[in-house]
């Protein structure tokens, strides 16, 4: 019986043998790797990464396809976990773990933020996204992409649009074009936010009122900030303020407030 794609879930399966060899070989997966597969949906990945690697771990919500799953792999092949992937704790399944995946874009962006809760145990992530999100997330400051998504990933992330898909690569086809990204943790010794709740608090007050010049928005700390000292001009607005600054200001925030009496 033919498995019909479900709007629900966002299923695109990918079907375009040249974009499958691609992520496959942009993946390199090596035997003994603990690889785990978001979505694998029709097996269109999963079949050359386990051919690759020898054992695959893979994340489907879809109860009748994760049965398929089951039936079609043995169990020393194949781990097939039936749940929603937002609810999964990443770190149950060790370190160094490699991720990839073809992912719902109707819940990417709040995945991409649960999954880096477990940057730590990650050592690489390969999704297909929709390419209007990849290229949000890998943005440079000044430009139109530049914003919430970009900064609060590339804190975590070193980030590579690997290339470009079309929409008749999928059945059904999206109403978009999509695009696989590489997604590397960045190390422990990286320049990072004392406290990621003023970070995050910050970044989104920055970018919710992102025409407004950056100490106008961020008015509510603006007596905190030493802006010189950061290097920000008084015309600067959010999607002028690189990653670095905004991980410098909410630092700045955290350290004065720690220190004012209560």
């Amino acid at each position: 019986m033919v498995h019909k794609a479900r709007k629900h879930f966002g299923q695109h399966f990918l079907h375009d043998q040249g974009v499958i060899e691609s992520i496959v070989r942009a993946v390199r997966p090596l035997s003994g790797e603990t690889i785990i597969e978001i979505g694998p949906g029709l097996s269109a990945i999963t079949k050359p990464l386990i051919q690759q690697a020898g054992h695959l771990t893979v994340i489907e919500i879809d109860r009748d396809l994760a049965n398929k799953l089951k039936a079609e792999n043995s169990p020393e092949k194949l781990t097939v976990v039936c749940n929603d992937a937002l609810s999964v704790d990443f770190s149950s399944f060790g370190n160094n773990l490699r991720l990839v995946g073809n992912l719902p874009y109707n819940i990417s962006s709040p995945l991409l933020f649960h999954l880096a809760e477990y940057a730590d145990n990650i050592r690489d992530q390969h999704f297909m996204l929709q390419l209007e999100v990849i290229e949000r997330m890998v943005a440079s400051p000044s430009t139109a992409q530049y914003g919430r998504l970009s900064v609060m990933l590339q804190e975590r992330y070193r980030m590579y649009n690997l290339f470009e898909v079309e929409p008749d690569a999928f059945d059904p086809p999206p109403k978009v074009m999509s695009a696989v990204v590489k997604m590397v943790p960045l190390p422990d010794t990286r320049l990072k936010p004392i406290s990621h709740k003023i970070f995050s608090n910050v970044v989104t007050r920055a970018f919710g009122q992102r025409r407004k010049m950056i100490r106008k928005s961020l008015s509510e700390w603006s007596s905190l900030i030493s802006w010189d000292k950061l290097g920000i001009p008084d015309t600067a607005r959010a999607q002028d303020i690189t990653v670095h600054q905004f991980i410098s200001l909410s630092n700045m925030i955290h350290q004065k407030t720690s220190n004012t009496p209560k």
